[in-house]
């Protein structure tokens, strides 16, 4: 089976709500590095997340999601584009130990000093436009909550999430409150009131297991089959790896000269691995001296080109 995104609306109501299962793109993820389990389900909960909030992107481009901790976990980070093309990687401390069953807070937020970040950036941006990005402290104990906390403050979206990950498979829903325009008369906001406390309240009835093993046509049915649901058609999230031996050259650029010549000899060569993808990239000193060579030229021939005569 692909994996699956399914966008639905509750009729007569303003009211949308999503399903995701990652199954194919988790396991390529867990492929290339090896987490421990409570860091897995952490990790794959954010990967549902992202795959939930992106399917809404009004623009071409990529939403970065990163919670940084203060903990045994010092970084997680999954990356989605309006493609639904994901990647995911996670930072442990060194030489740290993970109990088994530890949550969020034990894990990121161990001092309270973990943060959240979401970055939009679109691709076609215009001059001097900068990627928006919001960060707010990790406020709840699970990705969920923090995620539902952020999108009422930051977004003033009345959203809920319900996550689940394990070894095999990443799983959401998001039910979100769709904002009115304009006035709005009181019955219909009671109205509206009503239809959103209704449909939180069934989906509040999903258990994690029943989350994790039951498929998304058969779930849907099970929580709303009271209600008149309108369904979209599916998409169909990935795995892709945006890393490249450019961008690799142009971390090296921004580094510096100095640092990257003294780094060659000492090393004699410098091996970059991808964290998300494992894709390793090698520079020798012949490599190094030529990203710089390229721009000392560069450099030359804008100076020889202002010269007057």
């Amino acid at each position: 089976m692909m994996d699956t995104l399914q966008r639905f609306i509750f009729e007569n109501t303003a009211v949308r709500g999503e399903l995701v299962e990652i199954s194919d793109t988790w396991k390529q993820v867990q492929a290339r590095r090896d987490y421990p389990a409570p860091v897995k389900t952490l990790l794959g909960e954010m990967l549902a997340a992202a795959a939930l909030l992106s399917a809404n992107l009004k623009f071409k481009g990529m939403m970065v999601m990163q919670m940084h901790g203060d903990g045994p976990v010092k970084l997680l980070v999954v990356e989605c584009d309006s493609d639904l093309r994901l990647r995911a990687t996670a930072k442990l401390g060194h030489d740290v130990e993970i109990p088994e069953g530890a949550g969020l807070t034990q894990l990121v937020n161990t001092h309270g000093r973990g943060r959240f970040v979401i970055t939009l950036d679109p691709a076609d941006k215009m001059p001097g436009q900068q990627p928006y990005q919001g960060i707010v402290p990790l406020d709840g104990d699970s990705v969920a909550v923090v995620i539902e906390n952020y999108m009422l403050r930051s977004e003033q979206l009345d959203t809920k999430l319900w996550l689940a990950a394990d070894a095999n498979v990443s799983r959401g829903l998001l039910l979100q409150k769709l904002p009115q325009e304009g006035g709005i008369l009181a019955h219909a906001a009671e109205d509206e009131a009503e239809a959103w406390n209704r449909t939180v309240m069934l989906a509040s009835t999903v258990r994690t297991q029943e989350l994790l093993s039951t498929d998304i046509n058969t779930l849907m049915h099970r929580l709303f089959w009271e209600e008149t649901i309108r369904v979209f058609e599916p998409r169909h999230p990935s795995f892709h790896c945006t890393c490249t031996r450019e961008k690799v050259a142009n971390m090296l650029k921004m580094l510096g000269k100095p640092e990257v010549d003294s780094a060659i000899e000492e090393l004699g060569k410098l091996s970059i691995n991808c964290d998300f993808c494992g894709q390793h990239y090698e520079f020798d000193a012949v490599d190094c001296a030529q990203l710089f060579a390229i721009d000392n030229t560069s450099d030359a021939i804008q100076a020889a080109g202002s010269v007057r005569h």
